[in-house]
């Protein structure tokens, strides 16, 4: 009674254990969670009084399909003048939240029997959303002792390859491409005539390094697909608000499918949006620093109880390498059974983090403190 294309696809690995960790907690248990990917930051003051400003005006009825005017002049300004891309407002469509746009680009570009190139490990959600479009997920490897680095991806080409998804900074790892990886990528995607869906969510919370989008290098620009958010840079995950800016053909495609589910983005939350993107980004800057701090503290406090976790150089994950003590998912139960720790089984992002598990930093230093303790005494 249910439909097929549904019946291979598991729930998200992270909304599962979050879950977990909410029940146990309503149950009087003092879990720490690691699990999601949440900022734990009060979204900025002049992002909610954008909203409320905007409540107060009336805006609470329909908007255009692909977002109001000034969101999107605001997100082509953006694109140009942080990344390099020479965005038009007219090929932008802001969506609710960022899995709305990849899940939209999917069903937009793959067709039955495609092939789209997943880094393994990755997002949870990438496979599902390929499988939704009736394509087949391709893992190429990584290297996991250079920052997970793609490892010859030009072999995992096939002529059915009709997506590579780029995601940098990385979740799960907080890896970041370099120039030379990305130019390697894009060198195979023109070559090949392969789009690429360069997910940059992350791009405001890195450390010490650069980011740089695929989308701003030669020959990339009708070949790349950008998507990007709000909830991680302004701590806006509730309020459900992403975008996506690509060539014209996909995006006319993109919005036949937008309009026809979701319509658009809550009317007043895009109005927030202009004002996280115009206004003062020392918000960004503060939140980084105090992710970095907490970084710092997380990796040494792990190596130091003997689970290997190099540094991560953007995001806010740690990958950490438990086989010492078990596969991902055993030791994923253990912390949360017998610590009251919850994180992430590697696993769910791919074979290659079976001996992993993922470890969210986005919470304070003193229950990032106060996890190691109880770690330690299990472990």
């Amino acid at each position: 009674m249910t439909a097929k294309r549904l019946q291979n696809i598991t729930e998200s690995t992270t909304l599962r254990i979050s879950n977990l960790a909410s029940e146990l907690k309503s149950q009087g248990k003092d879990i720490i969670s690691f699990s999601l990917g949440e900022p734990d930051f009060t979204t900025p003051g002049h992002i909610i009084d954008a909203a409320k400003a905007s409540l107060d005006r009336g805006e609470t009825h329909y908007t255009p399909s692909p977002g109001i005017p000034e969101l999107r002049r605001a997100i082509a300004e953006k694109l140009k003048k942080e990344n390099n891309i020479d965005a038009q407002a007219g090929s932008i469509i802001v969506t609710p939240g960022a899995k709305q746009a990849i899940f939209e680009v999917m069903l937009s570009v793959l067709d039955e029997g495609d092939e789209a190139i997943l880094f393994d490990p990755a997002w949870v959600s990438y496979e599902p959303c390929v499988k939704l479009a009736g394509a087949k997920a391709v893992w190429a490897p990584t290297a996991r002792d250079d920052g997970f680095r793609p490892v010859e991806p030009g072999e995992y080409i096939t002529e059915k390859t009709r997506l590579i998804v780029v995601n940098s900074p990385c979740n799960p790892t907080g890896g970041v491409y370099s120039k030379e990886t990305l130019k390697e990528i894009a060198d195979l995607a023109v070559d090949n005539n392969i789009m690429v869906l360069s997910d940059e969510i992350y791009e405001k919370i890195i450390y010490d390094r650069e980011h740089i989008s695929i989308g701003s290098m030669d020959g990339m620009q009708g070949l790349t697909i950008t998507v990007n958010g709000f909830s991680k840079a302004y701590a806006m995950t509730g309020w459900r608000l992403g975008y996506v800016s690509a060539p014209k053909k996909i995006y006319e495609q993109m919005l036949k499918l937008h309009s026809h589910s979701v319509s658009q983005a809550t009317s007043f939350v895009q109005y927030a949006g202009v004002a996280a993107l115009i206004g003062d980004q020392i918000c960004i800057a503060d939140m980084v620093r105090e992710f970095k701090t907490r970084r710092d503290l997380l990796i040494r406090g792990l190596n130091e109880l003997g689970i290997r976790c190099t540094s991560p150089d953007g995001a806010f994950y740690a990958f950490a390498d438990v086989s010492e003590y078990g596969n991902g998912e055993e030791v994923a139960e253990l912390l949360l059974n017998r610590a009251s720790v919850a994180a992430t089984p590697g696993s769910a992002f791919g074979s290659a983090g079976n001996d992993f598990i993922r470890i969210s930093y986005a919470t304070s230093q003193e229950r990032i403190k106060e996890a190691l303790q109880r770690i330690e005494a299990i472990l």
